[in-house]
């Protein structure tokens, strides 16, 4: 039976502090032959023995715990072997509890390949722009989830109940963190780095999540604007204290583990989605070209650890964008009897005659709600100019983000065009996204990183006017949804009839 976990910062600290972390036998073997090997470079060693996290951890730790004094924590591998010599660390790691994979508990391997996961995207994605400091991109990159293995090694069933509650249900992570742990992963984690003295670049990370939040929500602001470049220079250029702070290398430390965490759930959530904008920020890409260079690190990722039994992102590039490992899809569903009901009511006023409504936003937050109503909580409304030039956002719901000022030209879009041609509905799919998916534009796509959407043109006296778009936030959209949204804007078409005829 295990013993109640601690609830305080410094009991979990004293608690994880003496977890001892398995290694599988084999693992085991092998490094000790390499330690071994006098024929080997020091340099050579390191970049063996960091093919285990844990005996990475367990000589960093034990050279900047115990360094004779020193001031400076040993930024890599390399110097902790340097300073603690190679029988010491064949000692240390001959203590490292060994025995069948099978053993070690799935939470922890987890927990370390999402590690090495973001250790490979830390020297694909900036070992080469700054090979100066490649040791410290990787050592850093590798352990800055560390504080979290013990906690997985010796309670992996609250680290995975909070997995499932934060990661796929989406619940605050705050809420679950004070009742699974009585604090904050976050401040858990930065305390445990600071006790163990790890790489300045991992207590820099922390930091930066904990404690200068604000200049990270900045950044990914001017982020979130990947398809103008020349405007995020301009945005950078205006406050030189954020362009110099994004250009720390020691930020690539955080953008590789936060990449490898948010893929773990899915390659097309929010998260994801932010952490790669923010990536290309940080090294000037398009953030097509920083998708193409992550995809192609969690693929060689996947083929040097080959896991059997654990999940690797790189199996989801196979799957649809939407999907997420963590829990099943869920089955698509009608909208509740209560939201049938408002559906019902908000259709009711639109075909109202005469019009109730005294101007356009009116009629079009109107149906925004019965498009809410009929189950599809991501909505945008735009309005089209009379020479089809200009498409301009008039209502959105579910949007991460404003859409004031938000506006399409659809004249480098061939679906757009077409849609504007004439009234049409068309409804978007894993079977036909690659076939449409080069004709939306791009921040329709990154407004909606979804492979089930419905798009519709609405159309006055013959000429389309408006253009809806609307999905489930990803999931799957059924014949029901479908029906429900087609039925709505013929209703918002009679709403526009009758807002015409109003006064005469």
């Amino acid at each position: 039976m295990q013993t109640p976990s601690p609830r305080s910062l410094e009991a979990w600290v004293q608690e994880l502090d003496r977890v001892p972390l398995p290694i599988s036998a084999d693992l085991h073997s092998q490094l000790g032959h390499v330690l071994h090997d006098n024929r080997r470079s020091l340099r050579d060693i390191a970049d063996q023995l960091q093919r285990s996290p844990v005996a990475a951890l367990t000589l960093l730790r034990e050279a900047n715990r115990h360094g004779g004094g020193l001031s400076q924590p040993a930024e890599s591998l390399e110097v902790a072997l340097t300073r603690l010599g190679l029988q010491r660390s064949a000692e240390l790691l001959g203590r490292l509890p060994a025995g069948d994979a099978a053993t070690i508990p799935r939470a922890l391997g987890q927990l370390l390949l999402i590690s090495q996961h973001a250790s490979q995207q830390a020297s694909g994605l900036f070992g080469a722009r700054l090979a100066r400091l490649w040791q410290e991109i990787h050592c850093g990159s590798l352990l800055l989830l560390a504080p979290l293995w013990p906690l997985a090694a010796a309670y992996p069933g609250l680290l995975e109940t909070w997995e499932q509650r934060v990661l796929a249900h989406g619940e605050p992570a705050l809420a679950v963190e004070e009742e699974l742990f009585g604090v904050p992963l976050l401040h858990l984690a930065s305390r445990l780095a600071e006790h163990w003295r790890l790489p300045d670049w991992i207590a820099h990370s922390y930091h930066l999540l904990l404690n200068d939040r604000r200049l990270l929500v900045k950044a990914l602001r001017i982020a979130r604007d990947n398809e103008h470049p020349l405007h995020q220079q301009q945005q950078l250029d205006a406050e030189p204290v954020l362009r110099r702070w994004l250009t720390q290398p020691a930020n690539s430390v955080l953008l590789a583990n936060s990449l490898a965490l948010s893929a773990h759930v899915g390659w097309g959530c929010e998260h994801s989605l932010r952490w790669q904008r923010l990536t290309g920020l940080h090294l000037q890409l398009p953030l097509g070209e920083v998708q193409q260079l992550v995809h192609q690190q969690a693929a060689l990722s996947a083929r040097e650890l080959a896991p059997h039994d654990l999940w690797h992102p790189a199996i989801a590039l196979l799957w649809p964008w939407s999907a997420n490992h963590l829990r099943p899809p869920e089955q698509p569903a009608a909208p509740p009897p209560t939201t049938l009901q408002d559906w019902r009511a908000h259709c009711a006023e639109l075909l109202r005659a005469p019009s109730p409504f005294l101007n356009v936003v009116q009629l079009t937050s109107r149906a925004r709600e019965a498009l809410n109503a009929c189950g599809l909580p991501r909505i945008l409304l735009l309005l089209a100019d009379r020479q089809h030039s200009r498409l301009r956002a008039q209502q959105a719901s579910g949007l991460d983000g404003t859409i004031a000022g938000f506006e399409l030209d659809p004249a480098p879009s061939p679906l757009l065009r077409r849609l504007l041609e004439r009234p049409a509905q068309l409804r978007l799919s894993p079977a036909n996204m690659a076939q449409y998916s080069a004709l939306l534009p791009g921040p329709l796509k990154a407004l909606f990183p979804s492979e089930h959407l419905l798009l519709r043109s609405l159309a006055h006296n013959g000429r389309v006017v408006m253009l809806l778009v609307a999905d489930r936030e990803g999931l799957v959209l059924d014949d029901i949804h479908a029906q429900a949204f087609a039925k709505t804007s013929q209703c918002i078409e009679r709403a526009l009839e009758q807002f015409s005829q109003r006064g005469r």
